[in-house]
């Protein structure tokens, strides 16, 4: 049986948790082999303020997060869903900080490996004007698929699931 990865992606409040940067949305699609086998997905409704910065990228608002749960009820889901299973997020740094820091909040430990196809895309395809998430998508699928929404959580981490099985191979 292939090993289970789970692509991540967050979406935030701030560039920065030192700057009082919440996760407000978070997504994991799980793979096995070729095949996403499964999705979680859920905005979170975290006692912050969304800087105007950040909502311009992502379009979340305050008002969008008023009936959805509260970090405490996401993030055991949250691993729950994710198990032991390594992680795989463009830009690893910044949505692993995040997913640490909130399961700290918690008093939870986050002890998955990660890899990062931000620094594989780097790596491998130098020569590219950028290496954005869909820059590097655009270079190995062709196209944005349909189900993958830019700068939201779920659609961000389906494209990551999909550069990360050509990256690898599958």
């Amino acid at each position: 049986m292939p090993e289970k990865y789970v692509a991540v992606d967050v979406e935030t409040s701030d560039l920065s948790p030192a700057r009082g940067g919440r996760v407000i949305e978070i997504a994991a699609v799980a793979m096995e082999g070729p095949l996403i086998v499964e999705e979680y997905s859920t905005l979170i409704n975290a006692p912050c303020r969304i800087h105007p910065s950040a909502k311009k990228v992502h379009g979340i608002s305050r008002r969008m997060l008023a009936d959805y749960p509260t970090p405490a009820e996401v993030w055991p889901k949250f691993l729950q869903f994710i198990e032991a299973s390594p992680l795989v997020a463009h830009n690893a740094r910044f949505d692993i900080g995040f997913l640490r820091h909130e399961l700290a909040l918690l008093g939870l430990p986050l002890v998955n490996r990660s890899h990062c196809t931000l620094a594989l895309a780097r790596k491998h395809y130098a020569y590219l004007p950028n290496h954005r998430l869909s820059t590097v998508a655009r270079h190995l699928l062709g196209d944005i698929p349909a189900d993958c929404r830019l700068h939201r959580a779920l659609g961000d981490a389906r494209l990551a699931a999909r550069v990360w099985m050509v990256l690898r191979g599958l």
